[in-house]
């Protein structure tokens, strides 16, 4: 098992990537404890994951709160090898029909959210510790409606290659994975039934080379892969999880001939 003995702290781990990376996590031998907002789904998630899982409601956004969060499991858990910094939220922002509180809410979870849990939990990151922050295509896209979203990202992407340098005096590795479309709980607000979801998934892999949306257990496997000893020389970089969309955009099947 390649994690064994080490702990990691997973944000945003009861549904979606956080939660099949807390599963795998556990399977390859780490205690996990992880966050989220719902606290009943919490603990339900909790249990499935392990015995000896922790976690704990806590709101990224809220940033003195969710520091606190941080702390207690990091001292619960004796110390910090790794930390997936995943929670993050979705949201609509066209040009011309944004309120500003949407917009800022995106960015004050999906990246300032992000600086402030790993400042939280650095005091107990063990040196040659690994922390993975996790990014999307949105960043380089260009989807329309969603700028607050995309720049969020793209501001991960940014800060991956800056905590690097920051943190490489402690071997601490920092390094980025990039989902694609993946079928998680991110699109019930778009598709909040099985045949919208339908709907929605085979648009969007008609624009994905592999001709299907990824799997959360997919992108869990990128990051066990950078979490762990054979990624030991793997500094800043970024994984791309998404079937060829932004690698080989002329590989859609909506393109082929």
């Amino acid at each position: 098992m390649r994690l064994t003995g080490k702990t990691a702290l997973i944000t945003g781990g009861s549904s979606g990537i956080g939660l099949a990376t807390a599963r795998l996590f556990a399977a390859e031998g780490a205690r996990v404890a992880i966050t989220g907002r719902d606290a009943e789904k919490l603990e339900k998630t909790r249990g499935e994951i392990g015995a000896d899982a922790l976690a704990e409601a806590a709101d990224v956004g809220d940033f003195a709160a969710f520091g606190e969060a941080v702390s207690r499991l990091a001292r619960a858990l004796g110390g910090l090898d790794i930390v997936f910094a995943n929670a993050g939220i979705s949201g609509s922002t066209p040009l011309g029909a944004t309120d500003p509180a949407v917009f800022e809410a995106v960015i004050r979870t999906n990246l300032t959210g992000v600086f402030f849990t790993l400042q939280a939990a650095l005091p107990h990151l063990r040196d040659g510790g690994s922390l993975i922050l996790n990014g999307s295509v949105h960043a380089v896209l260009g989807a329309p409606g969603y700028s607050a979203y995309a720049a969020s990202k793209a501001g991960v992407r940014a800060m991956t290659r800056v905590l690097a340098s920051e943190l490489s005096p402690r071997n601490i590795r920092v390094n980025i994975v990039t989902p694609g479309a993946a079928s998680t709980p991110i699109w019930d607000r778009v598709a909040p039934d099985a045949p919208a979801r339908e709907a929605l998934e085979a648009r969007i892999a008609a624009g994905i080379p592999l001709g299907r949306i990824g799997r959360p257990e997919e992108v869990a496997r990128a990051v066990l892969f950078l979490a762990s000893d054979d990624a030991s020389n793997i500094q800043a970089a970024e994984i791309v999880v998404d079937g060829g969309t932004t690698g080989a955009p002329q590989g859609a099947p909506r393109l082929r001939s």
